[in-house]
């Protein structure tokens, strides 16, 4: 997969992009929210994982907000120190697909990655159609 991953948290994004990369996976780092969105437009990912509170004036709900206004509906995994039920709220409703508080196994991040990805690619694949 082509994962974007939005963290302006020098550790837990080293951490992150290190196990994605390790799992087989080609990382976009943005760490700041102006670059992340940047980024967000101006490639095709198949999953974007990020930080609800971000440097940049550009916070992570802005972020998928911004998306979800023009169209891209890349399925999206806030991984947030914010862990009350109305972050949780906030970030699914600004566009968010999962929510995940820091700090997270990288098992449980991969799983749920992966979950969405099968999720998006069923949904956005027409059926087949059976020849006559």
């Amino acid at each position: 997969m082509y994962i974007l991953v939005v963290e302006d948290d020098a550790d837990v994004a080293k951490f992150v992009v290190t196990a994605l990369r390790d799992a087989g996976h080609v990382v976009e780092f943005a760490a700041n929210g102006q670059d992340g969105l940047a980024l967000a437009l101006s490639k095709h990912v198949d999953v974007i994982i990020l930080d609800r509170q971000l440097p940049g004036g550009v916070d992570g709900a802005n972020i998928l907000k911004t998306l979800r206004e023009q169209g891209v509906n890349t399925p999206a995994l806030f991984l947030s120190g914010l862990g009350q039920l109305s972050d949780w709220v906030k970030g699914l409703q600004s566009g968010g697909d999962d929510y995940i508080v820091k700090p997270a196994s990288i098992d449980e991040i991969l799983q749920r990655i992966e979950a969405l990805h099968q999720q998006h690619v069923a949904q956005t694949t027409p059926p087949l159609q059976q020849a006559d």
